[in-house]
């Protein structure tokens, strides 16, 4: 298994209970001790919880968070991000600000990103993918 980061399709399934994507989670932290989430999921993640006032799932989100890493914007990874988001656009083919932004991070540290969203990433040469949820 190869070091990974969630992207927030599979974090939302993690917190609601997905027992395929927590075994999948289980066995990269009995591997690594900690899995890894983009600052910009988090941001989703949080976002997300506010408007919905669900002060339960915050909370253990929150505890996920701090038993895990929070991986930040770099001035490399955003050189990464927009170099991707050039290029997808230069092509027609464009995923949004936040994937990209989500998809740099996880090359510029050399992660798996674990997604639902093959598809949609699939697009980013050089972007190793995985779906935890099948």
């Amino acid at each position: 298994m190869k070091p990974s980061m969630l992207d927030t399709d599979i974090l939302s399934e993690f917190l609601r209970g997905n027992k395929q994507v927590i075994s999948k989670v289980d066995e990269h932290l009995k591997e690594y001790g900690f899995i890894s989430l983009s600052i910009i999921t988090y941001y989703e993640i949080l976002n997300g919880l506010l408007y919905k006032d669900a002060k339960k799932q915050l909370s253990k989100f929150e505890v996920f968070v701090e038993l895990n890493k929070v991986t930040p914007l770099t001035l490399r990874t955003v050189k990464i991000s927009a170099s991707i988001q050039a290029d997808l656009r230069k092509k027609g083919t464009e995923i949004g600000h936040t994937d990209t932004l989500i998809a740099g991070i996880a090359i510029a540290n050399e992660m798996q990103l674990i997604t639902n969203n093959t598809e949609h990433f699939s697009r980013i040469k050089g972007l190793d993918i995985s779906n935890w949820t099948k």
